[in-house]
C-alpha cells in the first residue's frame, strides 16, 4: 500500500496543457504534403499517365484550391500500347483544380506525338478551351523541318499538332516575326 500511495496522488494532479500560438493559412499551409512521387493514372482500366514529382502540395481549401509541384515535376502520356507519346517537364507546377488550368515554369519542355519539342519559360494549359499558350519566348525544335522561336501570343491544340504564334515582333511596326534556324551549321531567316 505505502508502495502504491505516491502513485495515487500524482494521478490525482490537475491536468496541465499545452498550446501553440498557430494560426492556420489555408493559402500557405497545404492540406496534404508528400514527397517522392511516382503516380501512375488509368482512364477506362488502362494506364494513361505518369507523374514524378519531388514534392506535391496540395490546397483544398485555399480560395483557387490547387496543387503545387515546387520541386520539379515530369508528366508522360501513354499510348494503348504504352508507348510515351507526349512528355511535359517543368522546374515548377500548379494545377488549379477548379478552374481546370495548369501552369508550368521554369525550363519548360514539352514534347509532342511528332517528337517536336516546345520550350519556354512558362507555358499555361486550359484544359476546360482545350489550349496549350504563352506570352514568354517558345522555342519549337522540329526534327527535319528546323526549328521556330517567336515571342508573344503562341497557341498550341490540346493534341498538340497545330500551333501558332500571335501578336509577335516588334510592336512598332505591328509585323509578325518568326526565327527559323534550319540547322545548327546555317544562317537563320526572319521571316515577316
Amino acid at each position: 500500500m505505502l508502495f502504491a500511495l505516491p502513485f495515487l496522488f500524482a494521478s490525482c494532479k490537475k491536468d496541465s496543457t499545452s498550446s501553440v500560438n498557430f494560426k492556420y493559412d489555408k493559402e500557405t499551409v497545404p492540406t496534404m504534403s508528400t514527397d517522392s512521387v511516382d503516380m501512375l493514372i488509368s482512364d477506362s482500366g488502362i494506364i494513361r499517365y505518369r507523374i514524378v514529382a519531388k514534392t506535391w502540395d496540395i490546397f483544398e481549401q485555399a480560395k483557387d484550391p490547387h496543387w503545387l509541384y515546387p520541386r520539379g515535376f515530369y508528366f508522360e502520356q501513354f499510348d494503348s500500347t504504352f508507348k510515351v507519346v507526349v512528355t511535359v517537364k517543368a522546374d515548377t507546377a500548379w494545377n488549379y483544380t477548379s478552374q481546370k488550368l495548369w501552369r508550368f515554369k521554369g525550363n519548360v519542355y514539352v514534347t509532342n506525338r511528332l517528337g517536336e519539342t516546345f520550350a519556354s519559360e512558362e507555358l499555361f494549359w486550359n484544359q476546360q478551351k482545350e489550349k496549350i499558350y504563352s506570352d514568354k519566348l517558345v522555342t519549337i525544335d522540329r526534327p527535319d523541318k528546323g526549328i521556330l522561336q517567336g515571342r508573344g501570343g503562341f497557341e498550341l491544340n490540346q493534341q498538340m499538332t497545330e500551333y501558332e504564334f500571335k501578336n509577335v515582333g516588334e510592336a512598332s511596326t505591328g509585323k509578325t516575326i518568326i526565327y527559323v534556324k534550319e540547322d545548327e551549321g546555317g544562317e537563320g531567316e526572319n521571316i515577316e
